[in-house]
């Protein structure tokens, strides 16, 4: 999806004369930290969810924890703060309530598996930071969503699509979590305690 993104979406990001810099003139200053660290929580994300990477670069993955957690807090406030901005310029007052709440559940979502590794809770901290991930993706999933089907220049449908991927997003991360779960025939034997 990020590829599809940057080649479909974000292309004017590598051509200065593209005329999509005009309507972004008027909140650059805001697009370019959210830009920046919002790509830097979509990129480092995935990278927290290896085994293989956290078991033997502990430190490396508490340093990229925090890059992610830092893309998170300014990331969101900034991307809610860019669409209200465009309400001045014709977007909808609906994308401004879809960007609060994507930011409110990415914030939060992400807040709460600070909360739980800051207790020691590494089970918990791993599904909300899953859920936080989930929640970080609408970005790509709503552009994604919307080219594949080519209703990038429909309003209407880009407000369903962007609400349709915040408010299944959760849903999809809990599918995650509980996959297991789910594809389990029988109950797992419960285990003997020794006395």
């Amino acid at each position: 999806m990020f590829g599809y993104v940057l080649r479909h979406n974000e292309s004017f990001l590598f051509n200065g004369k593209d005329p999509v810099w005009q309507h972004y003139q008027s909140f650059k200053w805001y697009l370019l930290p959210h830009g920046l660290m919002g790509a830097c929580a979509l990129l480092l994300g995935p990278m927290q969810f290896s085994d293989r990477l956290r078991q033997r670069y502990t430190k490396f993955h508490r340093v990229t924890g925090r890059f992610y957690v830092a893309g998170v807090f300014v990331g969101a406030p900034l991307g809610f703060y860019i669409q209200y901005f465009e309400e001045r310029l014709g977007g909808t007052r609906s994308f401004s309530f879809a960007a609060l709440t994507d930011a409110a559940l990415w914030i939060t979502t992400t807040a709460i598996a600070m909360l739980f590794i800051l207790r020691g809770n590494v089970s918990q901290h791993r599904n909300w930071m899953t859920r936080s991930y989930a929640v970080a993706i609408v970005f790509l999933e709503v552009r994604f969503v919307s080219g594949i089907l080519g209703y990038d220049d429909s309003v209407s449908a880009g407000e369903t699509i962007v609400w349709m991927c915040v408010a299944f997003s959760l849903l999809f991360a809990d599918l995650i979590i509980h996959w297991q779960d789910l594809m389990r025939t029988r109950p797992a034997p419960a285990r003997a305690t020794v006395r």
